[in-house]
């Protein structure tokens, strides 16, 4: 056989197999479409149908995934102008970005923890509101997570671990829903009760809400952080306990990095990172701030990276 008949040969024949599996691929995706439960290790799960839609775009080279309802109408979710307020000076990342109504996390299937999640505050948004109930809001598995790599309130139960926030429910009072939705499964971490959750961590976000007061705009970017440590041998680990049947991980340290925005548009930031254990509440919060660089470095994310370290007229409290 010719060489130029060998080449039709092998050309026509790959057009085939390629239509073959293309033609599959689409048939069990239809299969699965139409129905309403899928089936692991014998067992029978109800498929959360929702599919994910652009929220953004506000920069050409992002693009957030919310979940709406199928049944919506809407091409574009109505809080993109919101995500947008949120987001304005850059993703640390884009690793499963979900958007909620007043804040934005991007989510780590691998630990079933956010690798980040990120909030705008103003005086408005955190003060006093009577029509805000914490007590009705309920911890609860975010369903438009797949079920493998959801986390669950029984992964919590008799962990010692409490469920943390990261987005802390105190900073979103404008909206009872916004308050519920701090409480979805997503924006929690295992974290040590007594003397960080309940205390220290608890002191951080009180300062966060209090640089209100100071600053029209506060943007806060809060994470864990899973740290090597040495161990006998002289040589460095990452070594972190998982809890529950979905071995959700727990987090060695947790950081924030917020930037303030004063009246004049000038930038400031500070950054902490703190341990995952009992602190002494005598030990001021000055004690835990470390350059930002340190977190971007440990976390694998570059925070803030629409503005220039230049522009920034204070870290730490220190000018620049």
């Amino acid at each position: 056989m010719s060489s130029s008949l060998m080449s039709r040969f092998l050309l026509i024949s790959s057009v085939g197999i390629g239509s073959y599996f293309t033609g599959s691929y689409i048939e069990r995706q239809k299969r699965l479409c139409d129905s309403d439960d899928y089936v692991s290790d014998g067992k029978e799960y109800p498929i959360n149908r929702v599919k994910p839609k652009p929220a953004l775009p506000i920069f050409a080279t992002v693009s957030a995934a919310s979940p709406i309802p199928v049944e919506e109408k809407s091409v574009v979710p109505n809080n993109v102008s919101r995500i947008a307020q949120i987001m304005r000076y850059g993703f640390p990342g884009l690793d499963n970005v979900r958007s909620y109504d007043d804040f934005v996390l991007s989510y780590d299937r691998r630990t079933r923890v956010a690798h980040w999640v990120f909030e705008h505050l103003t005086s408005e948004r955190v003060k006093h509101n009577d029509a805000v109930d914490r007590s009705k809001c309920d911890f609860a598995p975010d369903e438009s997570i797949h079920p493998f790599f959801r986390s669950v309130n029984t992964d919590y139960k008799g962990s010692g671990f409490d469920r943390g926030h990261l987005a802390a429910a105190g900073n979103h009072k404008a909206d009872q829903k916004h308050c519920e939705q701090t409480f979805f499964l997503t924006n929690m971490a295992p974290q040590v009760g007594v003397g960080f959750n309940r205390d220290k961590w608890n002191h951080l976000e009180r300062h966060v809400r209090k640089l209100t007061r100071e600053y029209p705009n506060v943007y806060c970017c809060t994470g864990p952080l899973y740290l090597p440590r040495k161990e006998a041998d002289g040589k460095l680990y990452v070594k972190y306990q998982v809890i529950g049947a979905n071995n959700v991980a727990v987090p060695t340290h947790f950081y924030k990095v917020i930037v303030m925005e004063t009246a004049d548009k000038r930038l400031e930031m500070e950054s902490y990172v703190l341990p995952n254990s009992k602190i002494d509440n005598e030990t001021p919060l000055s004690m835990f701030q470390v350059p930002p660089e340190t977190v971007e470095r440990a976390a694998g994310l570059l925070f803030f990276d629409k503005i220039a370290r230049t522009q920034l007229f204070k870290i730490n409290g220190k000018k620049v």
